[in-house]
């Protein structure tokens, strides 16, 4: 199956450099470029692109409000934001927003393969690890003091899989997971499947911002 891929970059060379290795893919085809936000919801309506790269500082609508526009349109379209620095400050507005994770501009270009079919089969595109470490960093966004929000799709998971999602989002990977609540890793899989169905998260990363906000594990 081939991967539809949309470029939303305000830099043309960028695009262009993109476009090259892409497309020499046997899996992978761009099927449109933007040079901002705007654009690029327009044309992720039209062109219904598995994978959206999205760069985050753009002219007039942004790479986070777009990002949130067009996961909100079309929930099957993978964002993937595409930052300058580690830990941009934009980074977790982009998570937040409904991007499945994010991926420094001077990565290799294996690793933007990688991450293109990670997103493209579900899978979020950064470590829990660093997922944690992202969130850590950026603790001032979340809520901070009294009551936990309360979110009634708490109600709807078992004992287990809340244990299963503490586990996650603190940093750890389905393996530790397994070892530490003494489970089958295919276990701790059918768990994590069945938490996302249950709070209508995408995948791994909304997982660990909704732990977060909730304040199911707070930032140490």
């Amino acid at each position: 199956m081939t991967i539809r891929v949309l470029l939303a970059d305000d830099e043309p060379l960028l695009r262009m450099a993109f476009t090259m290795v892409l497309d020499a893919q046997p899996d992978m085809e761009v099927v449109g470029e933007a040079g901002d936000g705007a654009e690029a919801v327009r044309l992720a309506r039209r062109l219904r692109p598995d994978v959206v790269l999205m760069d985050v500082r753009m002219p007039g609508t942004d790479g986070i409000e777009a990002t949130g526009r067009i996961v909100r349109n079309r929930r099957q379209t993978r964002v993937l934001i595409l930052t300058t620095f580690d830990l941009d400050e934009y980074a977790f507005a982009g998570l937040k927003a409904g991007a499945s994770g994010f991926l420094l501009k001077n990565a290799l270009p294996e690793e933007l393969l990688a991450a293109i079919r990670s997103i493209a089969s579900g899978d979020a595109v950064v470590s829990p690890r660093i997922t944690r470490r992202l969130l850590e960093n950026f603790a001032h966004g979340l809520p901070a003091g009294g009551a936990p929000p309360g979110d009634g799709r708490l109600e709807l998971l078992t004992p287990r899989e809340r244990e299963v999602l503490i586990e996650v989002a603190r940093g750890l990977s389905n393996t530790e997971i397994a070892a530490e609540l003494h489970l089958a890793e295919a276990t701790v899989k059918t768990h994590l499947g069945r938490i996302l169905a249950k709070l209508e998260l995408r995948d791994r990363v909304q997982a660990v911002v909704f732990a977060y906000e909730n304040r199911l594990v707070h930032p140490a």
